[in-house]
C-alpha cells in the first residue's frame, strides 16, 4: 500500500507527488496517456517562473526526472473508480489492477474540445493552439483565426488582437454568445473580423504547417477558405470526472465542486488542477493545486 495514490500525471499530479515525497510519504501516479498533460502540446513554455523558455515536452521530462529521483512510483494505467476500504482506498484501473492508498488525489485534468477534422491532432502545437496566454506571442504580427463565440473565445481573441495583425472570429452559431462587454471590447478593434454561421470543415497546410481553414457558411451554403497562420480553438473543455462521482461532487459543468482547499465530501480524497471548479486554468495554478492537495493529504494521513 502507498500512502497516496495520485490519479493523473499532469503538472498538478506531478506536483502532488513531489510534495508528498518531500513530506516523507510514498506516492504512486497513475497516468492513462502520457506524463505532462496538456502542456506537452505547447512548443514553447515562456510563462513558468524561473525558466525563460522551454518546450512543453522538456517541462514534462524535467518534472518526471525530478519526481522519480525523489522516489515516485509511476504506472501507465487508466483509473476507473475509487472505493473506500477498511485500510483506506482502492483505485481500480481499466486493466483490473488495484492500487491501495491511505489517501487519493484526483488530478485528471481536462481535454480540449476539438473540431474533429482530418489532420487536426497532428497540427496541435504546429499551427493549432488552445491558449493565447501560452502561445499568442508566436503569432505576433500574423493572422490568426479563433474558433468559437463564447466568453473563452472572446477573451482569447482580445489577447490575440493586441499582438496579431489580424484576428478572424469564426462562430458556428447565428450569434456570439459571450458577454456583451467582451464583445464591445473585442469588436471595437480595427484588426478584428467577425463571422457567424461559419463552420470550419477542413484545414489547409503546406510543408506540414497550417496555412488556412476551409469553411462553410451554414446560412447561405457558400464554401470558402480563410488564409491564416494559426488557429486558436476555444470551443470548450471536457472534464472526465464522472467515474469518481461517488467520492466527490461535480458542478453542473462536470468539474469537481471543490474550492482552493482541494477538499471533497470524502475525507481522504482530494482533487487538484484543471479538473476542479476554478476561474484560472494555467500550468502555475495546476502546480499550486497539486501542492495544496498533497499537503492536505499528508495532514490527513498524519492524523489517522
Amino acid at each position: 500500500m502507498h500512502d497516496i495514490v495520485i490519479i493523473g500525471g499532469g503538472p498538478a499530479g506531478m506536483t502532488a507527488a513531489l510534495y508528498a515525497l518531500r513530506n516523507g510519504k510514498s506516492a504512486v501516479i497513475l497516468e492513462k496517456n502520457g506524463f505532462g498533460g496538456q502542456i506537452t502540446f505547447s512548443p514553447k513554455v515562456e510563462n513558468y517562473p524561473g525558466f525563460l523558455q522551454m518546450s512543453g515536452n522538456e517541462f514534462a521530462d524535467l518534472f518526471m526526472d525530478q519526481i522519480m529521483k525523489q522516489g515516485a512510483d509511476i504506472e501507465l494505467e487508466k483509473a476507473v473508480s475509487v472505493e473506500k476500504t477498511a485500510e483506506g482506498f482502492s483505485v481500480l484501473t481499466e486493466s483490473g489492477t488495484g492500487f491501495d492508498g491511505k489517501a487519493v488525489i484526483i488530478a485528471t485534468g481536462v481535454k480540449h474540445r476539438m473540431l474533429g477534422l482530418p489532420g487536426e491532432y497532428e497540427l496541435v502545437g504546429e499551427g493549432i493552439s488552445f491558449c493565447a496566454v501560452c502561445d499568442g506571442d508566436f503569432y505576433t504580427g500574423k493572422t490568426v483565426c479563433v474558433a468559437g463565440g463564447g466568453n473563452s473565445a472572446l477573451q482569447e481573441a482580445i489577447l490575440l488582437a493586441g499582438k496579431c495583425e489580424k484576428v478572424i472570429m469564426l462562430q458556428d452559431m447565428p450569434v456570439f454568445t459571450g458577454e456583451k462587454k467582451l464583445q464591445d471590447v473585442l469588436f471595437a478593434r480595427d484588426n478584428v473580423e467577425k463571422h457567424v454561421n461559419v463552420k470550419i470543415t477542413g484545414l489547409r497546410t503546406e510543408n506540414g504547417e497550417l496555412t488556412g481553414v476551409e469553411a462553410l457558411d451554414t446560412a447561405s451554403g457558400e464554401r470558402f477558405t480563410v488564409a491564416c497562420d494559426g488557429l486558436f480553438e476555444a470551443i470548450g473543455l471536457i472534464p472526465e470526472n464522472d467515474a469518481f462521482l461517488p467520492q466527490a461532487d461535480l458542478n453542473k459543468w462536470g468539474y469537481f465542486d471543490s474550492g482552493e482547499d482541494c477538499l471533497t465530501k470524502t475525507p481522504g480524497v482530494f482533487v487538484a488542477g484543471d479538473c476542479r471548479s476554478k476561474a484560472v486554468r494555467q500550468v502555475t495554478t495546476a502546480c499550486a493545486d497539486g501542492a495544496v492537495a498533497a499537503l492536505a493529504a499528508c495532514r490527513y494521513i498524519d492524523q489517522l
